[in-house]
């Protein structure tokens, strides 16, 4: 299955989902001590490793932080091929002054926010869904 690309359907069927958690940005240099089954996700930069784990497991490993996120999935299977879904979503959460970060996993978009925007982020989701 490779997922829906008709935006207004996307943008319809989106159906956000908080997850339970505080998660958090981390670089680190070598990965290979890390317990896989804590991280999110992990992306290589030239300027060193980053992962996305929750604070607990970040704090009990000692790695530094500066944002505290909450986590938002789109249940909807986007494809990774999918026009506008990105932009439409993080223009309406602009307008609300609400920053995000966003991963595309090959099933779901995945949706970072600051974890004091959670319930705002996820009611202008519902909203923009709505419209549709």
């Amino acid at each position: 299955m490779s997922g829906k690309t008709n935006l207004s359907e996307l943008l319809k069927g989106m159906t956000p989902k908080l997850n339970k958690g505080e998660y958090v940005f981390c670089t680190i240099k070598d990965s290979s001590s890390l317990n896989r089954k804590n991280i999110i996700c992990e992306f290589k930069e030239a300027e060193g490793i980053t992962i996305v784990t929750t604070k607990n497991y970040a704090d009990e490993q000692g790695f530094t932080y500066s944002f505290i996120a909450s986590w938002i999935t789109l249940t909807i299977h986007s494809s990774l091929e999918a026009v506008g879904l990105t932009a439409a979503f993080s223009t309406e959460l602009t307008k609300h002054n609400i920053s995000c970060n966003v991963i595309a996993a090959y099933y779901h978009d995945h949706i970072f926010v600051d974890k004091n925007d959670a319930k705002k982020a996820i009611s202008v989701l519902k909203e923009l869904a709505e419209k549709q």
